[in-house]
C-alpha cells in the first residue's frame, strides 16, 4: 500500500492568482503562445513541488489530492492546468515508486526540488498505444541508447528541462522491449519544431521534438519492459495514473466552469415571446437540469478512483480499466456539459469574446489526449471479459 502524505485540506494558490490566470487564458488563446505569466507566477508560487515528498523539499500531495488543486486551477486556466500536469505525472510517478520502497527515480525528485521541470514525448503518429509500443527506434550502444523518433503533444517546450520519451528497441524481433528515458535539454541530436497551431488548449505549445539520434546515458534510463501490456510495470502504470486523473479533473474544471457561465447569463436571457426571462422556461430548465445531472456523476467518480490510487487499493489487472475509465467518464461528460451551454447561450458562444466559445474548443480537445475511445472501449471490456489485454482482434 502507498503510503499517503498528511491531509491538505486548504487550498494551496490563492483566488488572486488563479483569477489572473483566468485574465491571461483568453489572450494565450488568441495569441497561440505558451502560458509563461502563468508558469512563472505559479512555479514562484510552488506549484511545481505540489508533488514532491516533504524529504526533498515540497508539499508531498498524493495524487488525490494534486488532482483537486489541478481541476481547481482548470476551472480558471485550462490549457495552463494540462501543461503542468505533464510536469506533474512525472514528479507524482517518482514520489509514488519512494513512498513504495523504489528510489530508481530519486533524481527526479531532487532535480524538482531544484526547480527542474519535466515534460512528456510519447505521442508518436501511428501509435494508438503510447507508452506500449513506439514507432521511435532505439539501439543499444555503449553507455546507454539511442533514439530516432518524432514526438508531439508533450506540452512546456519552452521550458522544460527534462523530456521524458519512449522508444522500441527491436534488436530481437521476437522480444521487442519499450526503453524508456529522460533526455535533458542539453542533449544533442533532437530538434523542436513550431508545429502548434491547434483548436483547442493552445496555451500548452506542445510543439513536435525530432529526435534525429539522441544519446541517452544508461543514468537516465527508466525502464527496459517487453512490449505491450505484459511489460506494464509499476513504473508504467503510475503514468497513467497520474496523467490520466490529471486530465480528468482538468476536464471536470472546464464543465464546473460551463454550468457557472450558464447560471450566471440564463437569467439575464430574455425573450420577446416571454414577460419572464428565460430563467423560466421550461425546455431551458430542462437543459441545464441535463447539465446537472451530468455533472454531478463525475466528481464521486475521478474522487473514488485517485482516492483508492493514493491509498494503495488493490484492484490488480483491473487498475487499467479503472483509470481509463475515469478519464473518458470525464471528458466525454464535459463535452456534452459544455455542447449544451453552448446551445443555451443563443449564438452568442459563437463569438471569439465568449470564454464559451473557448471552452468548447478546450473541451473537444480531451478527446484527443489518450487513452482515446477505441484503446478505452477496447481495455475495459478486455479487462471485464479476463481476455489478454495483448490479444489482436480477430474478423470473421
Amino acid at each position: 500500500m502507498l503510503a499517503t502524505s498528511p491531509k491538505i485540506n486548504q487550498p494551496l494558490l490563492s483566488n488572486d492568482l488563479l483569477q489572473r490566470c483566468a485574465d491571461r487564458a483568453a489572450m494565450y488563446d488568441r495569441e497561440n503562445r505558451f502560458c509563461q505569466e502563468d508558469f512563472d507566477e505559479l512555479k514562484a508560487a510552488g506549484y511545481l513541488l505540489f508533488t514532491v515528498p516533504p524529504e526533498f523539499g515540497g508539499k508531498g500531495l498524493t495524487l488525490a489530492e494534486m488532482s483537486r488543486e489541478t481541476r481547481r486551477l482548470a476551472y480558471y486556466a485550462p490549457a495552463t492546468a494540462v501543461c503542468l500536469n505533464m510536469h506533474h505525472y512525472w514528479v507524482g510517478l517518482a514520489a509514488d515508486l519512494y513512498r513504495a520502497g523504489d528510489y530508481s527515480t530519486n533524481w527526479i525528485l531532487e532535480q524538482a526540488s531544484q526547480g527542474k521541470v519535466f515534460a512528456a514525448g510519447h505521442a508518436e503518429t501511428g501509435n494508438d498505444l503510447p507508452l506500449l509500443y513506439s514507432t521511435t527506434k532505439v539501439e543499444r550502444v555503449e553507455g546507454g541508447y539511442r533514439f530516432h523518433g518524432r514526438k508531439s503533444f508533450g506540452s512546456l517546450t519552452p521550458v522544460w528541462n527534462w523530456l521524458g520519451i519512449h522508444g522500441m528497441d527491436a534488436s530481437d524481433p521476437e522480444h521487442p522491449q519499450i526503453v524508456h528515458a529522460f533526455m535533458p535539454r542539453s542533449a544533442s541530436g533532437y530538434t523542436i519544431k513550431d508545429t502548434w497551431d491547434v483548436l483547442g488548449m493552445r496555451a500548452t505549445r506542445s510543439d513536435d521534438t525530432i529526435l534525429e539520434d539522441v544519446f541517452v546515458p544508461d543514468e537516465y534510463i527508466s525502464r527496459v519492459v517487453p512490449a505491450g501490456f505484459g511489460g506494464a510495470d509499476f513504473f508504467i502504470l503510475c503514468i497513467f495514473a497520474w496523467a490520466l486523473m490529471g486530465f480528468a479533473n482538468v476536464y471536470y474544471g472546464i464543465a464546473q466552469r460551463a454550468i457557472d457561465l450558464t447560471l450566471e447569463f440564463i437569467p439575464q436571457k430574455t425573450s420577446l415571446a416571454m414577460s419572464n426571462p428565460m430563467s423560466h422556461h421550461a425546455e431551458i430548465q430542462h437543459n441545464i437540469a441535463e447539465m446537472i445531472l451530468e455533472f454531478e456523476a463525475i466528481g464521486p467518480h475521478i474522487e473514488t478512483i485517485a482516492e483508492d490510487w493514493s491509498t494503495g487499493v488493490d484492484y490488480g489487472a483491473a487498475w487499467p480499466s479503472k483509470l481509463v475509465s475515469a478519464k473518458y467518464h470525464a471528458v466525454e461528460s464535459s463535452w456534452q456539459i459544455v455542447d449544451r451551454a453552448l446551445d443555451l447561450s443563443g449564438g452568442f458562444g459563437m463569438f471569439k469574446k465568449s470564454e464559451l466559445e473557448r471552452l468548447f474548443r478546450d473541451a473537444r480537445a480531451g478527446r484527443f489526449h489518450p487513452a482515446n475511445s477505441a484503446l478505452t472501449h477496447e481495455i475495459v471490456a478486455k479487462v471485464a471479459l479476463d481476455l489478454n489485454l495483448d490479444e489482436q482482434p480477430r474478423w470473421g
